[in-house]
């Protein structure tokens, strides 16, 4: 890429329909973002309570548990643009909620909490609809540039976002709101100007229990595919340092709603410089090495900001873990992008999300958890110390993905017995 505005790769900006998805994930992300910060510290706010905290995650993981199998066989049946479009109307609806509570002086704890449950809801269907749809917009050889790419908006966004959020709540915290409802709008719309030639619906035959559970044997079926999703549901899980941020920023570290923002936004600093790089110079050999590699290092990045009392060394901590993350999530979306069929895409990446994406809130409600019982300092520290274990564990429980040494087609995997 030639800067953080646009994912210049070879032959990316050709292809219309992407350069759209790209911006609309940058804008639906940079909304999200903000929107989260400006809960999380309203939210410690009124409440003062670590556990209230983790309750956000818990809340956020409750709807894509329950609606895992749906999301997957509608992602499957419907237009995936469609279901985008209407998940991103849903988080300019809790944006604005917001805003009038705000404005008429209502925000409570109670609203929040049925705000972040719309934003679950939504959630759970927009990112794995999201995730199926980018192999449509873009011809396989540039699959795997194009996730890095994908990812770099993600992370572009969750630099700016927190920063931004932090430095306008500063001023004006209403403003937040605000800015989160026009920064949804605009991704609505960039989805509703996508284009895609051929056939973008599957086919609207009403759902069986054998279609819905489809995914769930797919994954079973390929050992390989099964070791990358329960690597990260379970490093995600332990590794919910996220969000505890704003006790870090407000009574260890004590840098206040700007310092907060800082923080949430490091860890995209680390992700999107290593996007960057990985979009020019994708990955091509020792894929299982270097994945076990980094989710090792995410584990000691996050016990070095649990233990850090010193502002910059946490800032530092937290990009090196974004760093780390970004090299796994480019290998493990292509793994998973690239061994599913079109036909199976949307209800492998439900199951994915349910493992991967709402353990992440599991995992924040979990940190919350203990915490609240332990403190905020050893609840990370647990995280970053699972982290190395579970990877450790898993290259012994699956040594066919540490050997994994290029991208290979779907025919190349063979099925578990």
């Amino acid at each position: 890429m030639t800067d953080t505005a646009m994912p210049a790769t070879d032959g990316l900006l050709q292809q219309r329909p992407f350069v759209l998805f790209w911006l609309a994930r940058l804008f639906a992300t940079m909304g999200y973002q903000m929107l989260a910060l400006l809960i999380g510290w309203k939210i410690y706010e009124l409440t003062g309570s670590a556990l209230d905290l983790g309750m956000v995650g818990l809340i956020q993981f409750v709807p894509a548990v329950i609606l895992t199998l749906l999301i997957g066989h509608t992602a499957d049946r419907y237009d995936r643009r469609l279901i985008v479009r209407i998940a991103q109307s849903i988080y300019a609806l809790a944006a604005a909620l917001i805003t009038a509570a705000m404005l008429t002086g209502i925000l409570s704890r109670g609203l929040l909490f049925a705000v972040v449950f719309m934003i679950g809801c939504a959630r759970a269907f927009e990112l794995p609809t999201g995730h199926s749809l980018v192999p449509a917009l873009v011809p396989t050889r540039l699959l795997p540039r194009a996730v890095a790419a994908w990812t770099s908006a993600n992370q572009v966004a969750v630099i700016c976002g927190p920063a931004l959020g932090g430095l306008v709540y500063a001023v004006r915290p209403v403003t937040v709101a605000i800015l989160c409802v026009a920064f949804f709008v605009c991704s609505v719309t960039l989805v509703s100007l996508i284009r895609i030639k051929g056939n973008v619906v599957a086919g609207r035959e009403p759902p069986t229990f054998k279609s819905v559970l489809a995914g769930f044997d797919y994954i079973r079926r390929r050992r390989r595919l099964l070791g990358v999703i329960t690597l990260d549901l379970f490093v995600v899980l332990l590794g919910g340092a996220t969000a505890l941020l704003p006790i870090f920023a407000k009574d260890i570290l004590a840098v206040g709603p700007i310092g907060l923002g800082l923080l949430r936004s490091a860890p995209a600093v680390g992700a999107l410089g290593t996007a960057l790089v990985l979009s020019h110079f994708p990955i091509e050999r020792h894929i299982g090495r270097k994945m076990f590699a980094v989710t090792a290092l995410f584990g000691l990045a996050t016990a070095v900001f649990a233990v850090s009392t010193w502002f910059p060394l946490s800032l530092l901590a937290l990009a090196v873990l974004g760093a780390s993350d970004a090299v796994s999530v480019v290998i493990r979306f292509t793994l998973v992008q690239m061994e599913t069929p079109d036909d199976m895409r949307g209800r492998v990446s439900a199951i994915n999300y349910l493992f991967v994406g709402s353990s992440n809130t599991l995992g924040e409600f979990e940190s919350g958890a203990v915490a609240a019982w332990f403190g905020a300092v050893p609840s990370v520290l647990i995280g970053g110390i699972g982290s190395l274990v579970i990877a450790a564990t898993w290259m012994g429980l699956f040594p066919d993905l540490l050997k994994v040494d290029r991208f290979e087609p779907i025919e190349a995997e063979p099925a578990a017995d």
